[in-house]
């Protein structure tokens, strides 16, 4: 979750280090910190809370040198505060850490029982000082790099300086993704290409257990077993220009406005607008033959899967297990023979749901990946890729990247279907249809953008709100509670609407908002009765629904946001607008930290 940048430059390097941090804020954190190498010497700065407060301190007390390292963290190990900030350093290295080391507490004991003073509760230190030990008998910083990453068990990426080397960074990684940059005379590394994207665009992506020595213009890695190979060098195509907010007063409000586009990209990447046919990347398996496919994601994501389960199934006819990433790799599912499992992470890195990948790999399954980053870990660890086209994602809530994922379930469940003869042709061309329409109308429910921030500006006065919805709009009732939960901090509940009889309703009185993704359709009949139900209880019912379920039902609701009518099977993908817009804009009315929610990291590297 943490971001990690080190240079081996021949410029002033602190301006550099702080850009490569701005571009890793979307990552999560709550303190942030430079080192760098001054005449040999090791010299740092950090601060608490955000880089504007290292950025203060800089101004007040500079650092010069040409090679550095730097880290935003997100506090696993000890309290969020200055102390406990990285780098970590001691008089002969200076580490900062992306991970956790599981064993950090007998190598603590151990190297206090050899005379090493901590001075912070950090996990991280002990890597610092055990380099140090290392150093202290006359290794070199390679043989002590060497023998500290045989010691660490746990899942991490590190980048480290030593003192006196101005011409060396080394870098390593288990568990936690790292790239390496080339430049003109200059090398980087870091924790993705985006910190990287205005300082070179070629860029080596370390593989398992990889380390990697920058010195004299050249990054020598060696894997696990120190042994030296190569990793191929790659252009990427991320550039510093694209994470702009471009106008807007977040990313996140950037982010949701710019869904037409992102979803249109991504239907034109797997159907053709010409023959409305659904085109899957090549598959070393056939998909419409397998017994059974197994869906893991972690939060927005697994979200996303429950709604491909309900499409898959229904569509397709194929069986579909859908499991929350973290549960999925402890409980040891037994998995069919020939069958698939497909995995959901915006960023490629979830270290959840790249170890539940891991657990079926060993099952036998076919893996299957829907990433936004085709270059991360889980992107290389699939054997069929399914790339989403929602560009860099910088909220920490994710947006584009879940109705992207949305856009990319919906074309893999009409290919399946037709594939496995579950639905007509006529069918088929309809439901591609149905993809084809969405940018539109889209940009058609980002229209109601100041209606939704009037009913969300109410919203934000409350405690307690619930959402409900049927069969596709049950995944969307847990995202549209998780927004509002994740970026105002206002307490919200998704059901079922079928399950409020059974024990939600004992919640509802005078008042409580009860958010309603009812759009008409074979299931609004059943949510008719649910939302008179919260009503009469005095629940202040917002209803999202179209024109025909507004003429029924509108009487019923305090509000009503009326979004335009589309095939059912689209529905979830436009309705997930909507609940984007409510969270946004209760959590700027509550003044919260919009991009940057307390407590939360974009990219969920440790467990």
């Amino acid at each position: 979750m943490c971001g990690i940048i080190g240079i081996l430059g021949n410029r002033p390097v602190v301006p550099l280090l702080i850009d490569a941090l701005k571009r890793l804020e979307y990552r999560g954190y709550d303190s942030a910190g430079i080192a760098t190498l001054v005449n040999g010497h090791i010299d740092r700065r950090r601060a608490q809370g955000k880089l504007q407060n290292l950025e203060a301190r800089l101004d007040r007390e500079p650092l010069g040198g040409t090679v550095g390292i730097g880290h935003t963290r997100w506090a696993t190990h000890g309290r969020p505060n200055e102390a406990n900030a990285h780098p970590h350093a001691n008089e002969r290295v200076a580490v900062v850490h992306n991970g956790i080391i599981e064993n950090f507490r007998p190598l603590r004991a151990e190297l206090e029982q050899n005379g090493r003073r901590f001075e912070t509760e950090t996990d991280t230190e002990a890597v610092a000082h055990l380099l140090a030990h290392h150093l202290d008998r006359q290794m070199t910083p390679e043989e002590a790099v060497m023998a500290t990453l045989a010691r660490l068990e746990g899942a991490f990426a590190l980048a480290i300086i030593f003192a006196g080397r101005h011409d060396l960074v080394i870098g390593a990684r288990r568990g936690s993704p790292l790239a390496v940059g080339y430049g003109d005379g200059e090398l980087f590394i870091g924790s993705d290409a985006l910190a990287l994207a205005p300082l070179t665009s070629r860029i080596c992506y370390l593989e398992e257990g990889d380390w990697t020595v920058l010195r004299n213009g050249t990054a020598t890695i060696f894997d696990s077993h120190n042994r030296r190979v190569d990793r191929p060098i790659s252009q990427t195509r991320l550039s510093g220009a694209l994470i702009g907010k471009g106008g807007y007063r977040h990313y996140m409000q950037k982010e949701i406005f710019e869904q037409p586009a992102v979803i249109g990209d991504t239907v034109r990447s797997y159907l053709n607008p010409l023959t409305r046919e659904v085109t899957l990347p090549e598959c070393g398996v056939d998909l419409a033959s397998v017994p059974r496919l197994a869906i893991s994601a972690c939060g927005t994501a697994f979200y996303a899967g429950l709604v491909g389960r309900y499409w898959l199934e229904s569509l397709a006819r194929l069986p579909v297990e859908a499991d929350v990433a973290s549960e999925f790799r402890y409980r040891e599912a037994p998995l069919p023979e020939g069958g698939a499992a497909l995995f959901i992470s915006q960023s490629g890195e979830t270290i959840d749901t790249l170890a539940a990948l891991r657990y079926a790999k060993t099952q036998g399954q076919h893996i299957l990946a829907i990433v936004n980053q085709a270059e991360s870990a889980i992107a290389r660890e699939a054997d069929t890729l399914l790339p989403t086209l929602a560009g860099p994602e910088i909220g920490v809530a994710s947006t584009k990247a879940f109705t992207t994922q949305l856009t990319v379930l919906a074309c893999l469940a009409i290919r399946l279907a037709h594939d496995r003869g579950r639905i007509t042709p006529t069918q088929r061309l309809a439901l591609s249809e149905a993809l084809i329409e969405l940018p539109t109308l889209a940009a058609q429910v980002l229209q109601h953008d100041e209606a939704v921030a009037a009913i969300a500006r109410e919203l934000a006065e409350v405690r307690d709100v619930l959402y409900l919805g049927r069969g596709t709009m049950y995944p969307l009732a847990l995202e549209g509670a998780l927004k509002l939960k994740e970026i105002s901090y206002i307490h919200a509940d998704g059901y079922p609407a079928g399950e409020m009889k059974h024990g939600p309703i004992a919640l509802i009185e005078d008042g409580t908002p009860v958010i309603v993704c009812g759009p008409s359709g074979p299931l609004f009949e059943k949510t008719v009765g649910n939302v008179q139900e919260a009503a009469a209880r005095g629940g202040r019912v917002i209803l999202l629904t179209d024109a025909a379920g507004r003429a029924e039902l509108g009487d019923s609701a305090a509000h009503v946001i009326e979004l335009p009518s589309a095939d059912p099977f689209v529905a979830p993908i436009l309705y997930a607008l909507p609940i984007q817009l409510l969270a946004y804009h209760a959590a700027v009315t509550k003044g919260t930290d919009v991009d940057q929610p307390r407590n939360l990291a974009k990219s969920v590297t440790v467990e």
